[in-house]
C-alpha cells in the first residue's frame, strides 16, 4: 500500500530535522526553520508531530538508523570483497569526508555533548542511538577480542570524529588517520 501524503509528508519533515539537528545541534534547530526547508508552514508542524521534543526524539531515531543502515551495508560490502568487518567500521566512521559532512554523519557523534541537557523523550532516543552503535562495533569486533571492548572502540571513535571536527582541516585529517591506525593496531592486527 502506497504512503499517504500525510505520511510522505511526515517523512520529508523528519528528513530535514534529522538533517538540521546534526548540523545545527539542538538548540539550533527552530520548528519554522525546519518547516521551511521542508516546504511547509510553521502552521502544519502540529498535524505530525505533538510537540518540538517529539520532533527531535524522532529526528534522532531517523538520523541513528539511517548511519546504522549505511555503517552496516559498508560491513556487508567489506565481507564480500574479503575485508574484514572492523576495519569497514573503522575506515567509514572515521573518514576524512566526515570531517565535512556532520549532516549526514553520526548523530551520536554530532549530539553528544548535547544529550543530557535535552528533554527525557530526546535523551531516551539518543541512549538508544549510542547503544545501537556499540552494538554495531560489537558484531564487527574481531574474533577472541573481549565484547566488553566494543564501548571502547565505540568512545574512541565517537570522540576522535568530534576533535577531528573540531580541529578541521588537515590537523582533523591526521587526527583521523591516527586514530583509525591505532585502532586498527590494537583490534585488527
Amino acid at each position: 500500500m502506497p504512503a499517504s501524503r500525510k505520511e510522505l509528508t511526515h517523512d520529508r519533515i523528519l528528513d530535514v530535522a534529522a538533517r538540521a539537528i546534526r548540523r545545527a545541534g539542538y538548540d539550533g534547530v527552530g520548528l519554522a526553520s525546519i518547516m521551511k526547508e521542508a516546504g511547509l508552514t510553521h502552521g502544519g508542524f502540529y498535524a505530525h508531530f505533538a510537540s518540538r521534543d517529539a520532533l527531535l526524539a524522532e529526528a534522532t531515531q531517523r538520523a541513528g538508523r539511517a548511519t546504522g543502515a549505511v555503517l552496516a551495508e559498508r560491513l556487508r560490502l567489506a565481507r564480500a570483497d574479503g575485508v574484514s568487518p572492523f576495519s569497514a567500521l573503522v575506515h567509514t566512521y572515521l573518514a576524512d569526508a566526515q570531517l565535512e559532512n556532520a549532516e549526514c554523519g553520526c548523530v551520536v557523534a554530532a549530539l553528544a555533548s548535547e544529550i543530557p541537557r535535552q528533554a527525557e523523550a530526546v535523551a531516551g532516543a539518543a541512549r538508544a542511538r549510542v547503544l545501537g552503535l556499540v552494538e554495531l562495533v560489537r558484531r564487527a569486533l574481531p574474533a577472541g577480542v573481549d565484547p566488553a571492548q566494543a564501548q571502547v572502540v565505540a568512545a574512541t571513535m565517537v570522540g576522535a570524529l568530534q576533535l577531528a571536527r573540531t580541529l578541521q582541516g588537515k590537523a582533523g585529517r591526521a587526527w583521523l588517520a591516527n586514530v583509525r591506525a591505532s585502532l586498527m593496531q590494537q583490534y585488527d592486527a
